[in-house]
């Protein structure tokens, strides 16, 4: 085997200066900073996080292995968390075994942190009986598969070699593994201990709740949590307020006494608490503060999902390319994203801005534009999407199903998704002359139906797990438990298996765009619209540090004179 150099992550002016030191050379005045972040917590266990409410609290609590850092401009960079160093080794079988080397650092009971509780977290992660959202981080790791399949959740290669040292066993190069894994919420340490007796104490307050009380989760209480992290929860009110308190036990530094979490069911309603003086962070902004900072020069950040149709291709008549290609021609991007609202720009591919490319370059602004969306172009593409109908065979005797059986486009009914549910299937209708029912389900009916197959097509959202293109693209594999699409093509994932070998990342990067070309040139997926976002920090604050996946980080947020 072939030792590598070993991984630094710290450039020396992040070290000088970084993000949770953005006010360096300012006086400090530690306090509580008071936020709105988003609707209240859906969840305190780290394995079902799914909001950027759940990851923001959740990353407060809990710290994984590698953690966010900003620098002085507001960028962001992945850094040490829980790992005091990681040596990383390539083996002649294709594996790749990363070794992390603990840092000296405690629960919030004073207990250390073990590698044993890293190698717990994973493994209930990956077992399927928890029904994690996030459990295909772990797919890189060795033995995921067996795992999913059946077997003991010891097979994941997740090891704690002595209490500091924990090594992790890839079936492959994944160069997103440090920064996007081992940097997620969901990915931080448990202890079994504390989970265990967590679930008793739940189930006794259920108990004496009595038969008709719901019953209670073993975070249903944030402040009796042991965590890691930065902070604990000191008091919580569900659905409206979170105090988190800093640790005493913390490793790092903190700077600001704790955070005060002000819940909030809309935009106007964060940005009343913000007018009201209640809190000095409003996420996410409503449309009309949005257009009030674009006019002061402002830009927004890109969010990191796309939202699609996801075409069923193992389904007649979409296993024909050409008819999905004709459904995606058809599509009037400008107008669709013109529903979404002031904050959503038309796709231009699969992969949104905001992803890193090659060197410093946006992997969207290097690849370009993929998809038409200007009014003269959408009047060519209509011509195009006739032409490619006619030709597939559907302008007679088949076509009779697609005209006069019509097929379901799901959606869940929130926001402005009935909307465009309906100017889609018009615009598929007047184009195309095809009827296509758009039909509202719950959340879990759409995902059994993706699941399972029984969808034609779907209204869906794809976000990045990890700041990496590849993460769009991988789900898309006739291999991937994710490819809910059941596209298979032969080519791309020959594709895919470059990319995973690659050692060049310019080499990577440029077989990564080929991918997207052909997964959209095969019409797997139609790409509609992007997002942008914006927030408002009142002066007086500096520090904060938001991941591009989302989340925010108040670590290094300081009261300043």
């Amino acid at each position: 085997m072939r030792r590598m150099k070993r991984w630094a992550a710290l450039a020396l002016s992040a070290a000088l200066c970084a993000g949770i030191l953005s006010g360096c050379g300012e006086e400090e005045a530690p306090s509580i900073l008071p936020v709105s972040v988003g609707n209240g917590v859906t969840t305190f266990d780290p394995a079902y996080v799914s909001t950027d409410t759940d990851n923001t609290v959740a990353l407060s609590l809990y710290e994984p292995l590698m953690r966010m850092t900003c620098d002085g401009d507001g960028s962001t960079t992945v850094t040490e968390g829980m790992a005091k160093s990681v040596d990383v080794t390539e083996n002649f079988d294709g594996t790749v075994v990363y070794t992390f080397r603990l840092r000296s650092a405690r629960w919030s009971d004073g207990t250390e942190v073990k590698a044993q509780d890293f190698v717990y977290a994973w493994q209930r992660l990956a077992n399927p009986l928890t029904l994690s959202p996030n459990a295909a981080l772990l797919s890189v790791v060795q033995g995921y598969d067996a795992v999913r399949n059946g077997g003991a959740p010891e097979e994941l290669a997740v090891t704690a070699k002595n209490d500091t040292t924990l090594e992790v066993v890839l079936i492959g190069k994944y160069d997103w593994f440090l920064t996007g894994v081992c940097s997620s919420p969901a990915t931080v340490p448990l202890r079994q201990d504390v989970v265990q007796s967590l679930k008793e104490k739940a189930q006794a307050a259920s108990e004496t709740a009595g038969e008709d009380a719901a019953p209670l989760k073993w975070w249903y209480d944030p402040t009796i949590l042991v965590t890691n992290g930065a902070y604990q929860a000191s008091a919580y009110q569900s659905g409206k307020t979170l105090e988190l308190t800093r640790s005493e036990h913390y490793y790092g530094r903190v700077r600001n006494d704790g955070v005060r979490v002000f819940f909030a069911d809309s935009p106007e309603t964060a940005w009343a608490l913000y007018g009201g003086e209640t809190v000095d962070l409003a996420y996410a902004l409503p449309q009309e503060q949005v257009d009030a900072q674009l006019s002061h020069g402002q830009s927004l950040t890109p969010v990191l999902t796309v939202h699609t149709v996801l075409f069923n291709g193992a389904q007649y008549p979409l296993d024909d390319p050409s008819v999905r290609k004709a459904l995606t021609l058809a599509v009037d991007r400008q107008a669709v994203a013109a529903l979404a609202g002031g904050s959503a720009s038309a796709a231009t591919g699969l992969v949104p801005y905001g992803i890193p490319g090659s060197a410093e370059e946006d992997f969207r602004t290097e690849g370009g534009d993929l998809l038409d969306s200007s009014a003269e172009d959408y009047a060519n593409n209509c011509e195009k999407a006739k032409q490619l109908l006619l030709g597939s065979g559907y302008d007679s005797g088949a076509s009779s199903y697609v005209k006069n059986n019509a097929l379901e486009y799901l959606y869940v009914d929130e926001g402005s998704a009935a909307a465009i549910a309906s100017a889609l299937t018009e615009q598929w209708r007047s184009v195309l002359g095809l009827r296509i029912q758009p039909r509202a389900v719950t959340r879990t009916e759409l995902s059994a139906a993706l699941r399972t197959g029984e969808y034609a097509l779907a209204d869906v959202d794809m976000s990045a797990s990890v700041n990496d293109a590849e993460t769009f693209l991988a789900p898309f594999s006739s291999k991937s438990a994710l490819n809910t699409a059941r596209y298979s093509s032969g080519a791309y994932d020959t594709l895919l298996k470059i990319i995973d070998s690659a050692s060049d990342p310019a080499a990577r990067i440029a077989c990564l765009h080929d991918a997207e070309v052909l997964l959209l040139e095969d019409a797997a997926v139609c790409p509609l619209y992007t997002m942008g976002t914006l927030w408002k920090l009142r002066e007086g604050w500096s520090g904060l540090c938001r991941d591009p996946r989302g989340w925010f980080s108040f670590a290094g947020v300081a009261a300043v004179s």
